[in-house]
Protein backbone atom coordinates (compact mmCIF):
# COMPACT_ATOMS: atom_id res chain seq x y z
CA UNK A 1 0.00 0.00 0.00
CA UNK A 2 1.19 3.56 -0.72
CA UNK A 3 1.46 5.13 2.82
CA UNK A 4 0.31 8.59 4.00
CA UNK A 5 3.40 10.64 4.50
CA UNK A 6 4.57 12.39 7.08
CA UNK A 7 6.76 15.66 6.97
CA UNK A 8 10.05 15.74 7.93
CA UNK A 9 10.05 19.47 7.69
CA UNK A 10 7.35 21.42 9.56
CA UNK A 11 7.25 24.85 11.50
CA UNK A 12 5.53 26.30 13.67
CA UNK A 13 4.44 30.53 13.73
CA UNK A 14 5.48 31.16 17.08
CA UNK A 15 2.51 33.19 18.96
CA UNK A 16 3.25 36.86 20.13
CA UNK A 17 3.74 35.56 23.70
CA UNK A 18 5.68 32.57 22.58
CA UNK A 19 9.40 34.20 24.06
CA UNK A 20 7.54 37.02 27.08
CA UNK A 21 5.72 34.08 28.81
CA UNK A 22 8.33 31.73 28.74
CA UNK A 23 11.61 33.06 28.78
CA UNK A 24 13.37 33.43 31.89
CA UNK A 25 12.62 36.72 33.79
CA UNK A 26 15.65 37.75 33.58
CA UNK A 27 15.27 38.53 29.83
CA UNK A 28 11.49 38.96 29.53
CA UNK A 29 11.92 42.95 29.10
CA UNK A 30 14.19 42.24 26.20
CA UNK A 31 12.10 38.89 24.87
CA UNK A 32 11.50 39.19 20.95
CA UNK A 33 7.75 40.51 20.78
CA UNK A 34 5.04 41.84 18.02
CA UNK A 35 5.55 45.39 16.50
CA UNK A 36 4.48 46.94 13.55
CA UNK A 37 6.33 46.03 10.51
CA UNK A 38 5.69 49.44 8.45
CA UNK A 39 3.36 48.59 6.23
CA UNK A 40 0.19 47.78 8.28
CA UNK A 41 1.17 44.07 9.25
CA UNK A 42 3.13 42.59 12.39
CA UNK A 43 6.63 41.18 12.93
CA UNK A 44 9.10 40.44 15.78
CA UNK A 45 11.17 42.45 16.83
CA UNK A 46 13.95 41.28 18.55
CA UNK A 47 17.39 42.40 20.19
CA UNK A 48 20.28 42.73 18.44
CA UNK A 49 18.77 41.71 14.95
CA UNK A 50 18.49 44.63 12.66
CA UNK A 51 15.63 44.17 10.53
CA UNK A 52 12.15 43.08 12.42
CA UNK A 53 11.50 39.53 11.17
CA UNK A 54 7.81 39.76 9.24
CA UNK A 55 5.76 37.30 9.91
CA UNK A 56 3.70 37.12 6.29
CA UNK A 57 6.19 34.49 4.40
CA UNK A 58 6.02 32.54 8.00
CA UNK A 59 2.46 31.29 7.29
CA UNK A 60 1.62 32.27 3.39
CA UNK A 61 1.35 28.71 2.78
CA UNK A 62 -1.61 27.76 0.35
CA UNK A 63 -1.49 31.29 -1.39
CA UNK A 64 -1.25 32.48 -4.82
CA UNK A 65 2.20 33.27 -5.71
CA UNK A 66 1.07 36.65 -7.37
CA UNK A 67 -0.31 37.29 -3.87
CA UNK A 68 2.79 36.94 -1.89
CA UNK A 69 4.17 39.54 -0.05
CA UNK A 70 6.88 40.36 2.04
CA UNK A 71 5.04 42.78 4.61
CA UNK A 72 1.69 43.64 5.48
CA UNK A 73 0.26 40.66 6.83
CA UNK A 74 -1.67 40.23 10.83
CA UNK A 75 -0.85 38.19 13.10
CA UNK A 76 -4.12 37.45 13.70
CA UNK A 77 -4.67 36.62 10.11
CA UNK A 78 -2.08 33.38 9.68
CA UNK A 79 -3.26 30.29 9.88
CA UNK A 80 -4.31 29.18 13.42
CA UNK A 81 -2.50 25.77 13.39
CA UNK A 82 0.61 27.23 12.99
CA UNK A 83 0.24 28.29 17.07
CA UNK A 84 -2.27 26.36 18.39
CA UNK A 85 -1.95 22.40 18.24
CA UNK A 86 -5.21 21.62 18.81
CA UNK A 87 -6.09 22.52 15.59
CA UNK A 88 -3.12 21.72 13.36
CA UNK A 89 -3.90 18.11 12.27
CA UNK A 90 -7.10 19.15 10.53
CA UNK A 91 -4.70 21.16 8.44
CA UNK A 92 -2.50 18.16 8.28
CA UNK A 93 -5.76 15.96 6.96
CA UNK A 94 -6.41 18.47 4.19
CA UNK A 95 -2.87 18.05 3.14
CA UNK A 96 -2.56 14.12 3.11
CA UNK A 97 0.18 14.09 6.16
CA UNK A 98 -0.10 11.98 8.92
CA UNK A 99 2.82 13.18 11.04
CA UNK A 100 5.13 16.47 11.14
CA UNK A 101 8.57 16.57 12.38
CA UNK A 102 8.31 20.56 13.91
CA UNK A 103 11.06 23.55 13.23
CA UNK A 104 10.73 27.19 14.56
CA UNK A 105 10.28 30.10 12.07
CA UNK A 106 11.70 32.63 14.49
CA UNK A 107 13.92 30.49 16.13
CA UNK A 108 15.58 30.09 12.88
CA UNK A 109 16.69 33.60 12.75
CA UNK A 110 18.11 33.93 16.32
CA UNK A 111 20.27 31.15 15.37
CA UNK A 112 22.31 33.77 13.83
CA UNK A 113 22.49 35.71 16.73
CA UNK A 114 25.60 37.33 18.09
CA UNK A 115 24.69 37.18 22.04
CA UNK A 116 24.57 33.30 22.88
CA UNK A 117 23.53 34.09 26.74
CA UNK A 118 20.55 36.05 25.29
CA UNK A 119 20.03 32.70 21.94
CA UNK A 120 20.24 30.12 24.99
CA UNK A 121 17.73 32.18 27.07
CA UNK A 122 15.06 32.44 23.86
CA UNK A 123 15.45 28.61 22.98
CA UNK A 124 14.76 28.01 26.61
CA UNK A 125 11.67 29.83 25.91
CA UNK A 126 10.62 28.35 22.64
CA UNK A 127 11.16 24.62 24.33
CA UNK A 128 8.94 25.77 26.59
CA UNK A 129 6.53 26.86 24.40
CA UNK A 130 7.06 23.79 21.76
CA UNK A 131 5.96 21.42 24.69
CA UNK A 132 2.17 22.79 25.01
CA UNK A 133 2.05 23.04 21.12
CA UNK A 134 2.61 19.37 20.89
CA UNK A 135 0.78 18.61 24.05
CA UNK A 136 -2.43 18.10 21.74
CA UNK A 137 -1.40 15.73 18.88
CA UNK A 138 1.47 13.38 20.83
CA UNK A 139 1.33 10.99 18.09
CA UNK A 140 0.96 13.23 15.11
CA UNK A 141 3.16 16.04 16.23
CA UNK A 142 6.57 15.87 17.25
CA UNK A 143 8.91 18.68 17.91
CA UNK A 144 12.79 19.17 17.92
CA UNK A 145 14.27 21.00 20.87
CA UNK A 146 16.42 24.10 19.76
CA UNK A 147 19.61 24.61 21.65
CA UNK A 148 22.36 27.19 21.92
CA UNK A 149 25.97 25.55 21.77
CA UNK A 150 27.78 27.89 24.26
CA UNK A 151 29.94 25.33 24.80
CA UNK A 152 30.13 21.14 24.73
CA UNK A 153 29.56 20.72 28.34
CA UNK A 154 26.20 22.40 28.18
CA UNK A 155 25.45 21.04 24.68
CA UNK A 156 25.43 17.66 26.31
CA UNK A 157 23.18 19.32 29.35
CA UNK A 158 20.96 20.86 26.93
CA UNK A 159 20.66 17.28 24.69
CA UNK A 160 19.95 15.44 27.86
CA UNK A 161 17.30 18.21 28.91
CA UNK A 162 15.51 17.97 25.08
CA UNK A 163 15.24 14.65 25.66
CA UNK A 164 13.56 14.60 28.90
CA UNK A 165 11.13 17.02 27.57
CA UNK A 166 9.92 14.58 24.85
CA UNK A 167 11.26 16.28 21.49
CA UNK A 168 12.36 13.41 18.91
CA UNK A 169 15.69 15.30 18.25
CA UNK A 170 17.62 18.65 18.18
CA UNK A 171 17.76 22.07 15.90
CA UNK A 172 21.81 23.16 15.82
CA UNK A 173 22.36 26.60 15.56
CA UNK A 174 24.94 26.82 12.09
CA UNK A 175 27.48 28.39 14.27
CA UNK A 176 28.92 26.96 17.92
CA UNK A 177 30.41 29.53 20.40
CA UNK A 178 33.66 27.55 20.64
CA UNK A 179 35.68 26.72 17.65
CA UNK A 180 33.64 25.29 15.17
CA UNK A 181 31.99 22.17 14.67
CA UNK A 182 34.91 20.16 12.84
CA UNK A 183 36.90 20.15 16.09
CA UNK A 184 37.48 17.07 17.91
CA UNK A 185 36.26 18.97 21.13
CA UNK A 186 33.25 18.24 20.13
CA UNK A 187 33.38 14.77 19.70
CA UNK A 188 31.76 13.67 23.25
CA UNK A 189 28.78 16.33 21.89
CA UNK A 190 28.10 14.33 19.38
CA UNK A 191 28.75 10.93 20.68
CA UNK A 192 25.80 12.07 23.47
CA UNK A 193 23.29 12.04 20.25
CA UNK A 194 23.93 8.89 19.39
CA UNK A 195 23.68 7.51 22.95
CA UNK A 196 20.21 9.55 23.68
CA UNK A 197 19.28 8.91 20.07
CA UNK A 198 18.70 12.40 19.18
CA UNK A 199 19.38 13.14 15.23
CA UNK A 200 20.84 16.52 14.90
CA UNK A 201 19.72 18.98 12.65
CA UNK A 202 20.80 22.24 10.62
CA UNK A 203 18.01 23.81 8.68
CA UNK A 204 18.48 26.06 6.46
CA UNK A 205 19.15 30.11 7.10
CA UNK A 206 20.59 28.74 10.49
CA UNK A 207 23.88 29.82 9.98
CA UNK A 208 26.87 32.77 9.31
CA UNK A 209 25.98 33.72 5.41
CA UNK A 210 24.04 35.64 3.32
CA UNK A 211 20.56 35.34 3.85
CA UNK A 212 17.58 36.19 1.58
CA UNK A 213 17.81 39.18 -0.55
CA UNK A 214 21.36 39.46 0.22
CA UNK A 215 24.37 39.15 -2.24
CA UNK A 216 24.89 39.88 -5.84
CA UNK A 217 21.89 41.00 -8.22
CA UNK A 218 18.56 40.73 -8.17
CA UNK A 219 17.00 40.17 -4.20
CA UNK A 220 15.31 36.94 -6.33
CA UNK A 221 19.07 35.51 -6.87
CA UNK A 222 20.02 35.17 -3.30
CA UNK A 223 17.06 32.30 -3.20
CA UNK A 224 19.24 29.82 -5.41
CA UNK A 225 22.59 30.97 -2.77
CA UNK A 226 20.46 29.64 0.45
CA UNK A 227 21.23 25.58 0.35
CA UNK A 228 25.13 26.92 0.70
CA UNK A 229 25.32 27.32 4.40
CA UNK A 230 24.00 23.75 5.05
CA UNK A 231 27.09 22.73 2.13
CA UNK A 232 29.61 24.28 3.64
CA UNK A 233 28.57 22.92 7.22
CA UNK A 234 28.04 18.94 5.31
CA UNK A 235 31.48 19.56 3.99
CA UNK A 236 33.18 20.88 6.66
CA UNK A 237 32.07 17.80 9.03
CA UNK A 238 33.10 15.30 6.57
CA UNK A 239 36.42 16.22 5.34
CA UNK A 240 37.39 17.13 9.28
CA UNK A 241 37.00 13.66 9.86
CA UNK A 242 34.11 14.27 12.18
CA UNK A 243 31.82 10.78 10.66
CA UNK A 244 35.47 8.92 11.09
CA UNK A 245 35.74 9.31 14.48
CA UNK A 246 31.85 9.18 15.06
CA UNK A 247 30.67 6.32 13.17
CA UNK A 248 27.28 6.28 14.46
CA UNK A 249 25.97 10.04 14.04
CA UNK A 250 23.22 11.20 12.33
CA UNK A 251 22.79 14.74 10.55
CA UNK A 252 20.11 15.49 8.96
CA UNK A 253 20.16 18.16 6.44
CA UNK A 254 16.53 20.34 6.66
CA UNK A 255 15.30 22.37 3.41
CA UNK A 256 18.07 22.54 1.67
CA UNK A 257 16.39 20.10 -1.16
CA UNK A 258 18.37 17.02 -2.44
CA UNK A 259 19.18 17.47 -6.10
CA UNK A 260 22.44 18.06 -6.13
CA UNK A 261 23.86 15.42 -3.80
CA UNK A 262 25.45 13.23 -6.49
CA UNK A 263 27.71 16.40 -7.78
CA UNK A 264 28.42 17.78 -4.65
CA UNK A 265 29.42 13.66 -3.75
CA UNK A 266 31.10 13.53 -7.03
CA UNK A 267 33.21 16.84 -6.29
CA UNK A 268 34.47 16.24 -2.62
CA UNK A 269 35.68 12.70 -3.86
CA UNK A 270 37.32 14.77 -6.40
CA UNK A 271 38.68 16.91 -3.80
CA UNK A 272 39.60 14.36 -1.69
CA UNK A 273 41.54 11.92 -4.30
CA UNK A 274 43.40 15.19 -5.78
CA UNK A 275 44.06 17.10 -3.70
CA UNK A 276 44.26 16.43 -0.23
CA UNK A 277 47.53 16.55 0.16
CA UNK A 278 48.80 19.90 -1.43
CA UNK A 279 45.75 21.22 0.80
CA UNK A 280 46.48 19.36 3.86
CA UNK A 281 42.88 17.09 4.18
CA UNK A 282 42.32 14.80 6.84
CA UNK A 283 43.16 10.99 6.02
CA UNK A 284 39.77 9.69 6.23
CA UNK A 285 38.77 6.16 6.43
CA UNK A 286 36.17 5.99 3.49
CA UNK A 287 35.87 8.48 0.59
CA UNK A 288 33.18 11.60 1.32
CA UNK A 289 30.41 10.15 -0.78
CA UNK A 290 30.50 7.48 1.61
CA UNK A 291 30.38 9.42 4.55
CA UNK A 292 27.93 11.61 2.68
CA UNK A 293 25.86 8.96 1.90
CA UNK A 294 25.87 6.57 5.24
CA UNK A 295 25.49 9.74 7.96
CA UNK A 296 23.32 12.80 6.01
CA UNK A 297 19.78 13.45 5.61
CA UNK A 298 17.93 15.37 2.65
CA UNK A 299 14.55 17.14 3.53
CA UNK A 300 13.02 18.48 0.46
CA UNK A 301 9.80 19.95 -0.68
CA UNK A 302 8.83 19.93 -4.43
CA UNK A 303 12.51 19.17 -6.02
CA UNK A 304 11.59 16.41 -7.99
CA UNK A 305 15.18 16.13 -9.03
CA UNK A 306 15.42 14.54 -5.38
CA UNK A 307 13.30 11.35 -6.82
CA UNK A 308 14.98 10.91 -10.33
CA UNK A 309 18.48 11.10 -8.73
CA UNK A 310 17.45 8.13 -5.80
CA UNK A 311 19.77 5.36 -7.65
CA UNK A 312 22.70 8.23 -6.99
CA UNK A 313 22.52 8.43 -3.30
CA UNK A 314 21.17 6.57 0.02
CA UNK A 315 17.59 6.87 -0.70
CA UNK A 316 16.84 5.51 3.19
CA UNK A 317 18.56 9.13 3.49
CA UNK A 318 15.93 10.99 1.71
CA UNK A 319 12.97 12.38 3.17
CA UNK A 320 10.28 14.55 1.78
CA UNK A 321 8.60 17.12 3.52
CA UNK A 322 6.08 20.13 2.81
CA UNK A 323 6.90 22.79 4.86
CA UNK A 324 3.92 23.80 6.17
CA UNK A 325 2.79 26.50 7.28
CA UNK A 326 5.71 28.49 5.36
CA UNK A 327 5.15 30.53 1.74
CA UNK A 328 7.40 27.66 0.21
CA UNK A 329 5.16 25.06 1.31
CA UNK A 330 3.37 22.36 -1.17
CA UNK A 331 0.33 22.34 1.13
CA UNK A 332 -2.86 21.82 0.39
CA UNK A 333 -1.37 20.57 -2.95
CA UNK A 334 1.20 17.65 -1.55
CA UNK A 335 -0.41 14.73 -2.98
CA UNK A 336 -1.57 16.04 -6.56
CA UNK A 337 2.93 17.29 -6.37
CA UNK A 338 3.85 13.80 -5.32
CA UNK A 339 1.73 12.06 -7.49
CA UNK A 340 3.40 13.38 -10.02
CA UNK A 341 6.74 13.54 -8.98
CA UNK A 342 7.04 9.88 -7.65
CA UNK A 343 5.70 8.28 -10.62
CA UNK A 344 9.00 6.42 -11.70
CA UNK A 345 9.21 4.96 -7.78
CA UNK A 346 8.46 1.59 -6.99
CA UNK A 347 5.62 1.49 -4.08
CA UNK A 348 8.69 0.77 -2.04
CA UNK A 349 10.86 3.57 -2.65
CA UNK A 350 7.51 6.13 -2.48
CA UNK A 351 6.97 4.77 0.69
CA UNK A 352 10.80 4.97 2.18
CA UNK A 353 11.53 8.45 1.56
CA UNK A 354 7.79 9.51 2.43
CA UNK A 355 7.25 7.43 5.52
CA UNK A 356 9.50 5.01 6.13
CA UNK A 357 12.77 6.68 6.43
CA UNK A 358 11.39 9.90 8.71
CA UNK A 359 9.77 6.91 11.12
CA UNK A 360 12.88 5.09 11.58
CA UNK A 361 15.31 7.96 12.04
CA UNK A 362 13.16 9.63 15.00
CA UNK A 363 11.56 6.51 16.19
CA UNK A 364 7.97 7.45 15.81
CA UNK A 365 4.73 5.95 17.49
CA UNK A 366 2.86 6.41 14.29
CA UNK A 367 1.40 3.22 12.42
CA UNK A 368 1.40 3.25 8.74
CA UNK A 369 -2.23 4.21 7.17
CA UNK A 370 -3.45 3.59 3.46
CA UNK A 371 -3.08 7.18 1.81
CA UNK A 372 -6.24 5.76 -0.72
CA UNK A 373 -7.92 5.74 2.84
CA UNK A 374 -7.46 8.80 3.56
CA UNK A 375 -8.46 10.83 0.72
CA UNK A 376 -12.03 9.26 0.56
CA UNK A 377 -12.48 10.85 4.13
Amino acid sequence: MIKKPISSDSHITEPPNCYIDFIDPKFRDRAPRIVDDGKGGDAFLVEGIKRPINVSLAAAAGRDPKDLRGRGQKFADLWRSGWDGSVRCADQDRDGVCAEIIYPTVGMMLCNHDDFDYKKACFDAYNRWLQTFVAPAPKRIFGLGQIAMRSVEEGIRELEEVKKMGFVGVMMPGNPAVADYDSPIYDPFWQASIDLKLPLSFHILTAKAAGVGEGRGPAINSFLSIIRGNQDILGMMIFSGVFDRNPDLKIVCVEADAGWAPHFMYRADHAYKRHRFWMKGTELKKLPSDCFRDHIYLTFQDDWIAFKMKDMVNIERLMWANDFPHSDSTWPWSQEILAEHTKGLTEEERNKICFDNVKELYNLPVEAQPLMAMAAQ
